[in-house]
């Protein structure tokens, strides 16, 4: 049976502050409906901007996971990403009225038990999984860092870190199932060094940060007037280093902490690829900047984009519309209507069917010997589908025509040849707005992605005759 996607059974809100812009505030957790993904919203602007959980947003790597979108910004995403991936939660809007996710404690403790507390509620849809099919790695050799994935029936992680230092060497962790996190992995806290807690004040870089959201590690000697000084810096009575080498601020809750926040690092990073991902993760020596390079890599080599509808496709279910409804909709006519039926229609996306035969004229003259369906044709058939889609928006469409104003980022992955059966999925990539439709497609043979493309579309009326 498949898994269904989750979002939240209510909202709920969290105070706090950010570790380094030191800004006070709240941080909400809304429900969200199926296909959402996770989002942020920050509500302190005037246009109140939304951010996507995604790789491609990402801005800053230093000291946290920053991403950014027009101008607004979102610091330490990690840990409450990390929080939602280990509590299954695929669709949910985060409302923030600061810049930064708050730090807490430096662990996911508190979103993981915010989430429980709002209730994790099933939703009516099929979860997507991110599938690894072979290995991916990747490696920093100047910084001896390794990553890798490979292919599993469930996500799992392996970290082994090395700090080099006779208080923090190495160290692993590991967690077989992503149901093991909110035990295992959520109370573990971030750590630093002695030496860049100074350097970090020094520089008015953790304006929100105290002694009790990070592990200190003291790799050197230091004189009790150095932590006496601290002490009234952090407004702590007394601040000694212990025998295992860490002030006396906390005390682990695991032998391992560090490399398991390292692990909750690597999960909230790896979170921005955008879907759950089927497969197990070995990571040496990581860190954000690794991790979302590495996140980037796997989006790429797959190809991912957040496609709501994939194969594989139904081609022989009855249409949503047929060839004479869609003659009622497009001005296009034989040999130049490229599209043969609509499979599925919504307000979001389009599936269109386009059946590739050999008496198609255009094989006439393309390469007759080795017949290939033109890719400007393969445009021409998804802007035809696009066109379909952005007229379903208006009343009597066939009133209206569909202009092309752009198109972006096409890529060809593969051929297109007499008798492939041609599948383009078209979807929003943000809402209508004065006639203006901005679209994502893909154009699949099989479950083969054989060409994409970003399309900007602009609805007007006819004129009378």
């Amino acid at each position: 049976m498949a898994d269904k996607q989750k979002t939240i059974g209510k909202s709920i809100t969290l105070n706090g502050t950010g570790l380094h812009t030191g800004q006070p505030g709240q941080m909400t957790f809304h429900s969200a409906p199926v296909n959402h993904g996770i989002k942020f919203r920050r509500i302190d602007l005037k246009t109140k901007p939304i951010i996507a959980a995604d790789v491609k947003y990402v801005v800053s790597t230093a000291r946290g996971t920053t991403i950014a979108k027009n101008g607004a910004s979102i610091y330490t995403v990690e840990h409450v990403l990390a929080a939602f991936t280990g509590m299954g939660i695929d669709n949910i809007l985060v409302d923030l009225d600061m810049e930064e996710i708050p730090i807490k404690d430096g662990s996911s403790k508190f979103f993981t038990e915010a989430i429980k507390e709002a209730g994790i509620i099933q939703q009516n849809a099929n979860r997507k999984y991110i599938i690894i099919k072979e290995p991916i790695s990747f490696e920093i050799p100047e910084k001896k860092v390794k990553m890798l994935i490979e292919p599993a029936d469930f996500f799992s992680v392996s970290v082994e870190i090395d700090f080099e230092t006779d208080v923090l060497g190495k160290q692993d962790a590991a967690i077989n199932n992503i149901s093991e996190f909110e035990n295992e992995i959520a109370p573990c806290r971030t750590f630093v060094f002695l030496h860049e807690l100074e350097f970090l004040l020094n520089n008015n870089l953790i304006k929100g940060g105290d002694l009790n959201n990070a592990i200190v590690f003291v790799n050197r000697e230091v004189s009790q007037e150095e932590l006496d000084k601290l002490a009234k810096l952090f407004n702590k009575p007394k601040i000694l280093v212990k025998p295992n080498g860490i002030l006396n601020n906390l005390d682990l809750i695991f032998q391992n902490e560090p490399a398991r926040h390292k692990l909750l690092d690597v999960i909230g990073d790896l979170s921005l690829v955008g879907l759950p991902i089927k497969g197990h993760v070995t990571a040496y020596r990581p860190g954000h900047e690794a991790n979302t390079e590495f996140a980037k890599i796997i989006k790429n080599t797959l190809n991912i984009d957040l496609m709501l509808k994939q194969p594989p496709f139904d081609i022989y279910a009855d249409p949503y519309y047929d060839i004479n409804d869609i003659k009622k909709i497009l001005p296009h006519r034989p040999p130049f209507l490229l599209i043969d039926k609509v499979l599925e229609m919504n307000d979001t996306y389009i599936v269109a069917l386009k059946n590739v035969s050999l008496n198609e004229p255009f094989f006439i003259g393309h390469f007759p010997d080795e017949p290939i369906m033109p890719g400007v044709l393969q445009v021409e058939a998804m802007a035809q589908a696009g066109g379909i889609f952005v007229l379903n928006s208006v009343e009597e469409p066939e009133l209206y025509s569909t202009y092309f104003l752009k198109i972006n980022d096409v890529r060809f992955r593969s051929k297109v040849v007499p008798g492939d059966v041609l599948v383009f999925v078209i979807e929003l990539v943000s809402p209508i707005k004065r006639g203006v439709c901005s679209m994502f497609g893909k154009a699949y043979v099989g479950d083969k992605t054989v060409m994409e493309g970003h399309l900007v579309a602009q609805i007007v009326k006819n004129k009378e005759k």
